[in-house]
């Protein structure tokens, strides 16, 4: 985080309205793209035994949308199939919903549809960009690792399968497994320094 993104933590925590917020949280979002089309990857065999797998090329995909916090490994998950501005502006508005008393400072890429010229940001939701070409500066793309390392080798015969599976595996990751994922020093230094003196 640089100084200008520390310097705004600073600003958001004046300039709340403590009658509205009951607390302040950190989410790292972003979006990935699940599909029938199986990814492969390594398999561990004894040694001489070649492993098999099962491949199929379809482009049916759906995705889903994150936001994860490494303050208290809280989440927020939609699976919708699409990504443009008006799902994003729809998915801050049911995420604003989730704890409305939270004030969420949320960090986000510079993807074309995360424009925010035409759309309304709920009151309770801050958006903070990171600088563009920069994806490993959101821990966000670590979630969408650890769920595609489980995703490898998988096939699914339909898409109501792959959204059982999806919603399965986002539901296996506790609190503590998001926290462990997300948990950016730099991050976490700047958040504690504004917002829990």
């Amino acid at each position: 985080m640089n100084r200008t993104q520390v310097n705004t933590l600073n600003d958001i925590r004046l300039s709340l309205n403590k009658n509205n917020v009951n607390d302040v949280n950190l989410y790292f979002q972003d979006e990935a793209r699940f599909g029938l089309m199986n990814h492969l990857g390594k398999y561990l065999t004894a040694s001489g035994v070649k492993p098999i797998v099962t491949y199929q090329h379809i482009f049916k995909t759906t995705y889903l949308y994150g936001s994860y916090s490494p303050i208290n490994g809280d989440s927020f998950v939609w699976e919708i199939n699409g990504v443009d501005t008006t799902i994003f502006e729809a998915y801050l508005k049911e995420f604003s919903l989730y704890k409305p008393k939270e004030f969420k400072i949320v960090v986000i890429d510079n993807a074309g549809f995360h424009s925010t010229k035409n759309i309304d940001i709920p009151e309770n939701i801050y958006l903070l960009r990171i600088p563009p070409y920069n994806p490993e500066l959101n821990p966000c793309e670590q979630i969408w690792q650890y769920i595609k390392n489980r995703f490898k080798n998988q096939r699914f015969e339909s898409m109501s399968s792959l959204r059982e599976w999806l919603c399965e595996m986002v539901k296996k990751m506790d609190n503590q497994t998001i926290k462990s994922i997300t948990g950016n020093h730099h991050y976490l230094k700047a958040f504690y320094a504004a917002f829990k003196n």
